[in-house]
């Protein structure tokens, strides 16, 4: 039998294709996703309408964690410990991480889980980013630019579908798969998906020296203002 695991979900590409290639390895049975207080997808800036579809279409169950921001980092350590600790009590003993470079992210990860008699997996570490990106989409993975750091990238970028073309437009110094925060994902089919999911790419919004598109399910009517991601939605 295959060990019970979680996914660290963020609703992007890179815990969608680790949820993908760690089926071989484990056997997932659900979804951890720190979310805000409103439910909206941390720094993905994601509604929770959309992530509720995600969750139906992956048939998995998705444990939201609910964090302020500001907020201390022992108030995160605590809560995720807590829903660390029940998933443990049934049974899971390993959570998959979409990380593939930072090392300090996943020593940090590898010491927490350690403390609760628990691993984590690893699928996409140090693989090449540029390929990795190439053989996601090749793959059928489609998924929008949700968050753009404009320092790094061109604000335009926000609510532009990640494939070839774009890939082609990164500037050298910028990771195809973002691996450095310069942009985030959210995805809307793949081999993980059991249905893709049609979504509406609304205006850009900007705050905190960040940007982003405001995304929608394409049938849900367009909602006055927008919606603003970014209140509280800064703890990743």
């Amino acid at each position: 039998m295959l060990p019970r695991a979680l996914v660290s979900w963020s609703t992007g590409k890179d815990s969608a294709w680790a949820l993908h290639e760690a089926r071989c390895a484990v056997e997932v049975v659900g979804l951890l996703t720190v979310v805000t207080p409103e439910g909206q997808v941390s720094m993905h800036g994601i509604r929770h309408s959309l992530l509720d579809r995600q969750v139906a279409e992956l048939g998995l169950p998705c444990i939201r964690v609910p964090l302020p921001w500001p907020c201390p980092n022992d108030l995160y350590e605590a809560e995720m410990r807590g829903r660390l600790l029940q998933a443990r009590a049934q049974g899971v003993t390993h959570l998959v991480f979409g990380d593939i470079w930072l090392r300090d992210v996943r020593d940090y990860r590898e010491r927490q889980l350690a403390a609760l008699g628990m691993q984590g997996v690893f699928p996409l570490w140090q693989r090449d980013t540029a390929a990795l990106a190439r053989q996601m989409i090749a793959a059928g993975l489609e998924a929008v630019i949700s968050c753009v750091d404009p320092r790094r990238l061109p604000p335009t970028l926000a609510g532009r579908r990640l494939d070839a073309a774009l890939l082609a437009e990164l500037p050298p110094e910028v990771d195809p798969c973002g691996e450095r925060g310069e942009f985030h994902t959210f995805v809307t089919a793949g081999p993980m998906f059991r249905r893709p999911i049609p979504v509406r790419v609304g205006p850009t919004l900007h705050r905190d020296g960040f940007v982003w598109a405001d995304l929608a399910l394409a049938q849900d009517p367009p909602e006055p203002g927008g919606v603003d991601p970014a209140a509280g939605s800064r703890y990743i």
